[in-house]
């Protein structure tokens, strides 16, 4: 695919193809590409798993296992077929037995029991551009190493700083210059979850808020981080589900890697 791509550059540089032949190859080929998943021949078939093996190809990252919930049949049987077919996987949401299970067949296996990430990943892996992950406290910091540790899998650089959060605003304004200096900033938070509108409001990069389930009883376990979030008048703020660590990674990556930074 590189290599037929240079050679269509070359041939525009060279004047040998008009640059609309050359859009229209380019989108012929993203059309077949897609006509060979839907007829599942990028499908990695477990009979009680479909593995999607071209979703790198597709969208820029592999496929992640969720962990939580599957048998040890399962789940070992996916890390083996990931693994042969990339070469690493990223799992979220493991637990310790899980990850006894899989290191007995995958031996480099690495397991965060903080965060629940269970990972096998290729070594010297490049980090580039910037994400900062900011929490508005210690209680927050498993779903933010869910979320750092995805965006770092992925291939972003990430810088964490943690227990910023607006009772002691003085912490969140001495890093404030460097966490303005990232693609894509992250705001993970409970109780009241105002550090996504702070933070909103003082830098000009995407913002992506995290509510948590920290929080006392009338916080209803992160919903009502999770409303003051989706109400914030602060502008280029999204927000995530509930603890959804994982999600606000992944995509703080994907913005990540459109900057000039990547």
């Amino acid at each position: 695919m590189e290599s037929s791509l240079e050679e269509l550059l070359e041939a525009v540089a060279s004047g040998a193809l008009s640059p609309a032949a050359a859009k229209n190859r380019i989108n012929a080929g993203q059309t077949a590409a897609l006509k060979a998943a839907l007829d599942d021949k990028s499908t990695i078939a477990l009979g009680f798993a479909r593995l999607d093996k071209d979703r790198k190809a597709r969208q820029g990252c592999a496929e992640v296992v969720f962990c939580q919930g599957k048998s040890d049949d399962h789940l070992l049987s996916i890390y083996k077929a990931l693994a042969a077919a990339e070469g690493e996987v990223l799992g979220t949401r493991a637990s310790e037995a899980q990850y006894a299970l899989i290191k007995e067949a995958l031996p480099e296996i690495i397991y965060d029991p903080h965060c629940g990430i269970l990972k096998l990943e290729r070594q010297g892996k490049k980090h580039r551009g910037r994400v900062a992950v900011c929490t508005a406290g210690t209680a927050d910091i498993r779903v933010a190493e869910e979320c750092a540790q995805t965006a770092e899998f992925f291939g972003s650089h990430v810088e964490r700083f943690y227990d910023v959060g607006v009772s002691g605003l003085h912490r969140l304004l001495s890093h404030i210059e460097e966490i303005r200096k990232a693609t894509c900033v992250v705001a993970i938070a409970g109780m009241e979850g105002a550090l996504g509108t702070v933070i909103g409001g003082l830098v000009a990069s995407p913002v992506i808020c995290v509510p948590t389930s920290v929080g006392y009883g009338a916080s209803f376990h992160g919903l009502s981080a999770l409303l003051t979030m989706l109400n914030s008048c602060a502008n280029g703020v999204c927000t995530v589900n509930i603890d959804n660590g994982y999600g606000a990674g992944y995509l703080a990556h994907q913005i990540n890697r459109q900057s000039k930074l990547y």
